[in-house]
């Protein structure tokens, strides 16, 4: 049996402004997962990402708090177990990001989950230790003033020698994931075919910028933390952002931001329209008009083309015009007209007679001011880009 602890090396509990910061965080960021993974919310994939960060920012504060707080000197037991979440911390708001945007997770996603079930897997070998291996390895992170203890490990603890890389792993995570989430943040905008620092607020777009900008203030102060404090003395900084995007999270569910509202449902768009004036016959009658004027024009080859134009030229509200196409074509304006848009551009790119043209202009001839958002559109309803459709149309 290893030696009970001898409670003269042990500290008194801490309890200061920022115990209380975390714990508060701890509470928060639990009721909060569960909010999210229950109920009517838990239907959207994005929010079942949100909560599913907010129980991994839970673990790792929970983390920082028991050794902050001092009462990691009772709960030896734990000692490292949220380690494994570093690689969560910035994996989860990237696929929140995905999934808010996109209606679904990256194709392979399980792929982005192999360093964080790789590391549970590693973990195993310094947390099956004895109580004094993990006494001298708290320690050694929190209190190196405390004399340690002779321990006989049961087995390596690190017999890859990876482990003290765990910081750099971490930063890189998270820069890889930044940098991730800000490519399909600025794809939506190109598509909307506005600059990415556009003063105007288009939902969600400008919220998941914004989100993610506020975002970087991580990763600036993990690397302050790091190079300014020993082992991880300065983890209590971390810990009291992460609490303060928690508080933040609770702010815009409050608020009932656009970021967290339940896409895709079944009876979304009767209760979205609930109130219309909309008769079925009104609008099986904007429905043919709508029709014929795809059969004797092509208004969405105009790269100016909007809603309020399209029910111009039917003679209709923009907003009667917009409850038909949610409700009998299940398209929003802009998959519409995207849709309408890369239809056309397979007519080109299959026709011997356009072969000359380039991507670019294929691309300006069917609406699309910016390439880059043309690629996007095709690729999200063709499955390849433009030039593959053209090469295999040529086969």
């Amino acid at each position: 049996m290893p030696p009970a602890l001898n409670p003269s090396l042990t500290m008194p509990l801490r309890i200061d402004f920022f115990a209380i910061v975390i714990l508060l965080g701890v509470i928060q960021s639990l009721l909060l997962g569960g909010l999210f993974l229950t109920g009517q919310r838990a239907k959207s994939v994005a929010n079942r990402m949100m909560g599913w960060m907010m129980l991994a920012f839970c673990a790792a504060i929970l983390e920082v708090f028991l050794c902050y707080s001092n009462y990691q000197f009772q709960t030896l037991w734990a000692d490292n177990f949220a380690e494994p979440t570093n690689f969560l911390l910035a994996l989860l708001p990237f696929f929140f990001v995905y999934a808010r945007l996109y209606g679904r997770l990256p194709r392979h996603y399980g792929w982005h989950l192999l360093p964080f079930a790789f590391w549970c897997l590693y973990s195993l070998f310094w947390q099956h230790q004895p109580p004094d291996y993990k006494y001298n390895s708290y320690l050694d992170a929190w209190h190196p003033e405390l004399p340690f203890r002779a321990v006989t490990l049961w087995h390596s603890e690190d017999p890859l020698h990876i482990r003290e890389h765990v910081n750099d792993f971490t930063l890189v995570s998270i820069l890889a994931y930044l940098g991730l989430s800000f490519r399909e943040i600025g794809r939506a905008f190109r598509q909307q075919q506005l600059p990415f620092f556009t003063l105007k607020s288009v939902a969600p777009f400008t919220q998941l910028r914004n989100l993610k900008l506020l975002s970087c203030l991580f990763p600036m102060l993990f690397i302050g933390v790091k190079l300014t404090f020993e082992e991880d003395l300065g983890d209590y900084l971390l810990g009291s952002l992460v609490t303060f995007y928690v508080y933040l999270t609770s702010y815009l569910v409050m608020s009932h931001s656009v970021l967290f509202q339940v896409e895709n449902l079944e009876n979304e768009p009767k209760k979205k329209y609930e109130k219309s004036s909309l008769s079925e016959d009104y609008g099986e009658l904007i429905l043919q008009k709508l029709q014929q004027l795809l059969e004797t024009e092509k208004p969405y080859l105009d790269n100016d083309f909007t809603l309020p134009k399209l029910a111009q030229r039917l003679s209709v509200s923009p907003h009667h015009l917009s409850q038909v196409l949610n409700d009998r074509l299940q398209q929003s304006f802009f998959d519409w007209l995207a849709y309408h848009r890369v239809e056309e551009a397979k007519r080109l790119l299959s026709n011997p007679a356009f072969s000359h043209l380039k991507i670019d202009e294929i691309a300006e001839r069917v609406g699309y001011n910016s390439t880059s958002a043309f690629h996007t559109a095709f690729k999200r309803f063709v499955g390849k880009t433009p030039a593959q459709f053209r090469n295999q149309e040529k086969l």
